[in-house]
């Protein structure tokens, strides 16, 4: 079994930073891809990045150029860096991990983000 944990979230203003940690424990074996999503209020839940145990990336169109995803291989633990943090960014930010970018069976709890004056 694959464990997720994020941990990172919080209250920013419009413009700022916020670094989420993802670590993942377990039966990792399986795992080739971490990624992260989110999901505002109402809406469905989206993918922002991925990434692949060979440092392969993958990002949503409207993520690209604010967030970075990286990770240390040392701790598994997956990082979502995001700067220039606009209000519509405000969501729940789940870690999900899986064999490929796109498969991810095992997912975290989520951490919230809330981008507001």
């Amino acid at each position: 079994q694959v464990q997720l944990v994020e941990s990172g979230g919080g209250l920013v203003q419009p413009g700022g930073s916020l670094r989420l940690s993802c670590a993942v424990s377990g039966s990792s074996f399986s795992i080739n891809a971490v990624a992260w999503y989110r999901q505002a209020p109402g809406q469905q839940r989206d993918l922002v990045a991925a990434i692949t145990s060979g440092g392969a990336t993958n990002y949503a169109d409207s993520m690209k150029g604010r967030f970075t995803i990286s990770r240390d291989t040392a701790n598994d633990t997956v990082f979502l860096q995001m700067s220039g943090l606009k209000p519509e960014d405000t969501a729940v930010y789940f870690c999900a991990a899986g064999p490929n970018f796109y498969d991810h069976p095992y997912w975290g709890q989520g951490t919230q983000v809330t981008v507001s004056l």
